[in-house]
């Protein structure tokens, strides 16, 4: 069987990859750049693939052969676009089932009142109505979207968020990784979604404390306004639409308060969640800003 992750240079495509790599299981890496695919080139069974998702003509040797693909893409205004073409042209090719990663912030959430997360929802019911069979996996929050504040963090001990007392449940791209796999190499899941989380709801004080106890030094939750927050991603040349796109995300968080724990998915495929402490302690040379990270794409 052969298995094609799309957007492998990201954060959970790199993710998957070397989750293939670790278990020894071949897979095709889809970049856009082979000058970029870097070290998952060197990993063991991982076979580069080259051809952008927006250019059907580009991706017929990428689509060649494959059984099952992982669709993954950046989250920036041409995600839709993006997804639903590579979405004709897997079925064009006769791919026979497409995961495609989602997102989830819980049951209260409207996803279709927010720019971040509606485009979601209308790849999903493309990908519904294309007849292709299809998997959804719908994590919550990444844990490692706090490398964004790194700079804070080491410069002033802060962790500078809009985020008041609301409480959120991030996951590793890690434990997605492993689900992914599991979804991606054994059979029985088509037609279903996968939600998951991290394994409990943390304020945004117990996210401070965890990375404190991870480096060593004090860092203090710093609750901001989503302006201020604003103003500083504008200033770290996030695009003025993305930055719009996060401030409405965090004001819909702070307004919701806590957040919605769900641990069925790990426990289907019998993997322990990664709580943040783990995940500090991991990344502990990151967080103390001595080691390199990968920033969120634009």
């Amino acid at each position: 069987m052969t298995v094609l992750v799309t957007g492998a240079n990201g954060r959970p495509g790199a993710a998957v990859i070397r989750e293939f790599a670790r278990r020894g299981d071949p897979v095709r890496a889809l970049v856009r750049d082979p000058a970029r695919a870097g070290e998952l080139a060197e990993l063991p069974g991982v076979r580069i693939a080259v051809g952008d998702m927006l250019w059907p003509e580009s991706l017929e040797n990428a689509l060649d052969g494959v059984d099952r693909v992982l669709m993954i893409s950046g989250a920036g205004p041409l995600m839709l676009e993006t997804q639903v073409t590579f979405i004709d042209a897997a079925r064009k090719a006769g791919i026979g089932h497409i995961v495609k990663l989602g997102g989830d912030e819980g049951p209260r959430w409207d996803s279709e009142k927010f720019r971040s997360t509606r485009s979601h929802e209308q790849i999903q019911r493309y990908l519904l109505a294309s007849g292709v069979p299809w998997t959804i996996l719908r994590p919550s929050q990444f844990m490692e979207v706090y490398f964004e504040e790194i700079p804070d963090i080491v410069e002033h001990g802060e962790l500078r968020l809009p985020l008041g007392d609301a409480t959120l449940a991030p996951i590793t791209v890690d434990d997605i990784a492993k689900i992914a796999h599991a979804v991606l190499t054994t059979d029985g899941h088509e037609y279903t979604t996968y939600r998951m989380t991290g394994p409990r709801a943390i304020s945004m004080t117990e996210a401070a404390a965890d990375i404190s106890a991870a480096i060593g030094r004090p860092v203090r939750y710093v609750d901001v306004s989503p302006a201020e927050k604003r103003r500083q991603w504008i200033e770290k040349g996030y695009p003025p639409p993305r930055a719009d796109a996060f401030v409405q995300l965090f004001e819909e968080r702070r307004r919701l308060g806590s957040a919605h724990v769900d641990r069925t998915t790990h426990q289907r495929f019998g993997i322990a969640p990664t709580t943040f402490g783990e995940f500090a302690a991991r990344h502990a040379e990151v967080f103390r800003g001595s080691a390199t990270y990968q920033v969120t794409p634009g």
